[in-house]
């Protein structure tokens, strides 16, 4: 049976690639600690819950609409006015069955073969085969620890040509945790501001996750007027991964695109979930509150205990609960058969001698790093990091 091309030259996610290994690990009775999903421990809100229960009662069991239910998006739209002073008509909302698929129906929306799609690295690892299934090219431009891995405007103008249709990246950022201030969009802005034909795609799905203060958006600037489409969901702030919902609010004919799009591959988010997001989008932050304050104690313990390990450059996340450490002391190192050549190999190494998986940073965009996930217990934390440790002190 032949497959098609497309398929071959796919790569599977690298994190839900180490998730499964853990999985199977663990059915063979391996205490494997698994750092590698972004995937609050936190339950789903009551009160969401409930509104899902609620809409089961209320017959909500048929097709829903391909962009989402009215109700929803004009929720979302008042989402953005109250938090973020940014004014969409609920015309410029599509609901997707998360923030994923919301970001592949842009990117397939927006480019054509040849096309280049400008990604400050590290990346989350959907952006690039995404861009790849479209037949766009992923211009790669390499951000560095000392900045805390932010782009520069220098940095972003120095990757402009003529084949530059998009530009993609995600604040607070997987990841990395890096936040950017306003300051920091801007100087994107006014670069961006001279290249009309580049739309920006703002993955913005950790924003409730920050730790120093209020979430800015690039959005904001009258330079990017109608340009940016911004992507959200209720996965992180609200610990729904499994409800699968996501959103964009985007220029209308951006919008109307990616329904289009939708249309053709799932139609209309589950009728349920939808009911829960609205709920979720319209009711109370303290649970989300109080889930960011759990994170930032957390973010705290991973950062004094990874310190305490010789060799390892550690950044300084201020948003999402990931930490994204230079590990590339070790490299060259050796024990019993393993050798350490590159962070896979580093990462494989602390998996099966460790018993802790995290993932590669060249899944990332960088073969120096690794990133290390801290949405789990203080106690697990605290295992895990000193398993890390332990291990790494092996290699000579």
């Amino acid at each position: 049976m032949q497959i098609a091309n497309r398929v071959s030259e796919l790569s599977e996610s690298e994190t839900l690639q180490m998730a499964k290994l853990s999985r199977e690990l663990k059915a063979q009775g391996k205490d494997i600690i698994d750092l590698s999903l972004g995937e609050p421990d936190f339950d789903t809100p009551a009160f969401i819950k409930d509104a899902a229960k609620k809409a089961l009662d209320d017959g909500f069991t048929k097709y829903s609409p391909v962009a989402g239910f009215l109700d929803l998006r004009k929720a979302i739209a008042e989402k953005f006015k109250r938090d973020n002073q940014l004014y969409f008509s609920p015309e410029q909302i599509v609901v997707s069955t998360g923030a994923k698929q919301s970001i592949a129906n842009a990117v397939l929306a927006l480019i054509n073969p040849g096309d280049e799609v400008i990604v400050p690295s590290p990346y989350w690892v959907s952006y690039r085969e995404m861009v790849k299934m479209a037949g766009g090219k992923l211009v790669k431009v390499n951000t560095q620890l000392s900045n805390e891995f932010k782009l520069t405007g220098e940095e972003l103008a120095s990757a402009i040509t003529s084949k530059s249709k998009l530009f993609i990246f995600s604040s607070p950022c997987n990841p990395t945790g890096a936040v950017y201030s306003k300051e920091e969009l801007h100087q994107l802005a006014l670069v961006l501001s001279k290249y009309p034909e580049i739309v920006v795609i703002s993955d913005e799905i950790y924003e409730y996750i920050n730790f120093i203060g209020k979430h800015e958006s690039i959005a904001q600037f009258e330079e990017l007027k109608d340009r940016v489409v911004i992507v959200n969901g209720c996965s992180k702030g609200y610990a729904m991964t499994g409800w699968r919902l996501g959103y964009i609010a985007a220029p209308i004919e951006i919008a109307k695109a990616c329904e289009k799009i939708q249309g053709q591959f799932t139609s209309g988010t589950n009728s349920i979930a939808q009911r829960a997001a609205l709920a979720a989008i319209c009711g109370s932050l303290a649970d989300t509150i109080s889930m960011c304050e759990a994170f930032n104690r957390r973010r705290k313990l991973v950062k004094g205990l990874l310190t305490e390990i010789p060799g390892i450059k550690c950044n300084n996340p201020e948003g999402a609960f990931y930490f994204f450490p230079d590990l590339s002391f070790y490299f060259g190192k050796k024990y019993k058969h393993y050798e350490i050549k590159n962070a896979d190999d580093l990462c494989m190494f602390l998996l099966y001698e460790g018993n802790v998986s995290i993932v590669t940073g060249s899944a990332f965009g960088d073969e120096n790093c690794a990133r290390i996930s801290y949405a789990t217990s203080d106690e697990k934390l605290t295992t895990a990091i000193k398993r890390i440790q332990n291990t790494l002190l092996l290699l000579n």
